[in-house]
């Protein structure tokens, strides 16, 4: 089973996110399930979500404590909270910035990830670029098929246009392969 934890601020499409990584599972024959975390719900305030992706039927309904993956829409949160609690020695690290782990005071923990596990896409910079608004959720979704080959680009493409028709959902998609693309040559 793959475990992934979404962490990011209300408005950055955290439960959105779980939700189309669930998705993209569902597309590719697995299961999947989507949960979301959080207490108050303003702009702004933290938020996590959850995504399980298995082969076979999955039955824990808790908040996953150990991810396999995580995926961090805001760096903020590294000094506001410990996003790190729980990720497995082998886990994949995603997170939105273009700035170096140094800049983020997070190189110690991510010295302790197989490199090839570690991945930084400007998702917001791309959801500027793309869609007009600063929305990293499905850009990250694009990086994290191409960081961990666990789902498919174009099950990330389908969920996306699922969950936004129409021309916001195009936007999405452009903005999704972009970062892929980004990542694939990481």
């Amino acid at each position: 089973m793959l475990s992934v934890r979404i962490h990011g601020r209300g408005g950055q499409g955290v439960v959105s996110a779980a939700e189309m990584l669930s998705i993209a599972a569902f597309r590719e024959g697995k299961h999947a399930q989507a949960v979301p975390s959080f207490g108050s719900e303003r702009m702004g305030a933290p938020v996590v979500a959850f995504c399980r992706i298995d082969d076979k039927p999955i039955r824990l309904r808790e908040p996953v404590l150990e991810p396999d993956a995580l995926i961090v829409q805001d760096p903020t949160l590294f000094h506001a909270i410990d996003v790190f609690n729980g990720l497995a020695s082998n886990g994949f690290l995603l997170v939105n910035t273009g700035r170096s782990f140094e800049e983020l005071g997070i190189e110690k923990a991510v010295e302790q990830l197989p490199p090839k596990h570690v991945c930084t896409v400007p998702a917001t910079e791309i959801a500027m670029k793309y869609v007009k608004r600063p929305v990293p959720n499905a850009v990250l979704l694009g990086a994290l098929a191409a960081a961990t080959g666990v789902i498919g680009i174009d099950s990330v493409i389908k969920a996306i246009e699922t969950k936004f028709p129409g021309p916001l959902g195009r936007a999405n998609v452009t903005a999704a392969k972009a970062a892929y693309e980004l990542a694939v040559r990481a």
